[in-house]
């Protein structure tokens, strides 16, 4: 659970607690819930959440430790996702399990921290008192949105709540998704289509469109992968055979290249504040 990542855009992922329930169609298969299903850790769905052990909540601080080697190896912060296994948002968790975690994170300055969730509509009421005019400078916000309606309905959040960086996981990708110019405006969006049992299709055109967006509008994106190499263009568009097309392009699961580029960008500007705000 905290551990070092293998998620292509963050470096550590860190629960807090354990347990969700699904709420839109991009939770169908949830490989959270999987995950609770093998390790009997949680009860998934309407059930109380779990909250992690207190040897575990101590990594983030030994991480933040050592954050002068990181950053002298990588030229970069180090960055952590939370929750991978649950949603810092959620009303079903204890609120001083909520209290404990910006703790946490205001005593890990140098480490930048990834609150993903699917609730946005919970995220001004549950913020601490002094997130202020600008929010944590070491805190980035963002919301999983996997086609255009959910986008729609949670994206006004981006405008109403201060944050260092405001992120959109386009993940599991199971609709198309457009930015536009009069839509609140994220700094960051990571597309990536669905994986394992029981996945459904993503479409290159949606892959495209969404980085033709983010790019012409001055967003960061990241493209993290196909899902299956069912859905990756060297087999929809040029006709390779799977195993070929895992040789040309073996970034990601079902591959993460897009005509023949990698696309994986970060909001650098944005970074660079951080920085500079947390060294002052």
């Amino acid at each position: 659970m905290a551990q070092n990542s293998h998620i292509e855009w963050t470096d550590h992922t860190f629960n807090p607690w354990t347990g969700c329930t699904n709420i839109s169609p991009g939770c169908d298969n949830c490989y959270a819930e999987a995950w609770s299903k093998r390790s009997g850790h949680v009860k998934w769905g309407n059930n109380p959440r779990k909250r992690t052990t207190e040897q575990y909540w101590k990594a983030p601080k030994i991480w933040n430790a050592r954050s002068d080697l990181f950053e002298a190896a990588h030229g970069r912060r180090q960055r952590v996702f939370c929750a991978s296994l649950a949603d810092v948002f959620d009303n079903q968790a204890d609120p001083v399990w909520r209290r404990d975690l910006f703790e946490l994170i205001r005593a890990t300055p140098a480490l930048d921290w990834q609150l993903l969730t699917k609730r946005p509509q919970n995220i001004r009421k549950m913020l601490p008192r002094d997130w202020g005019d600008e929010g944590y400078p070491n805190v980035w916000l963002g919301f999983t949105a996997e086609d255009q309606a959910r986008f729609q309905q949670r994206s006004s959040v981006i405008d109403q709540v201060p944050s260092t960086v405001w992120f959109v996981s386009y993940e599991p990708a199971i609709g198309p998704l457009r930015l536009e110019k009069r839509s609140p405006r994220p700094n960051w969006v990571i597309v990536g289509g669905e994986s394992g049992h029981g996945a459904r299709p993503m479409k290159a055109a949606w892959v495209r469109n969404i980085i033709s967006d983010c790019r012409e509008l001055g967003v960061a994106p990241f493209f993290k992968q196909w899902g299956s190499y069912k859905n990756n263009p060297l087999v929809t568009e040029r006709g390779l055979e799977v195993e070929r097309a895992r040789l040309e392009d073996a970034h990601g699961k079902g591959g993460g290249m897009l005509d023949g580029e990698l696309v994986r960008e970060f909001p650098v500007r944005k970074v660079r504040e951080v920085e500079e705000a947390t060294a002052a």
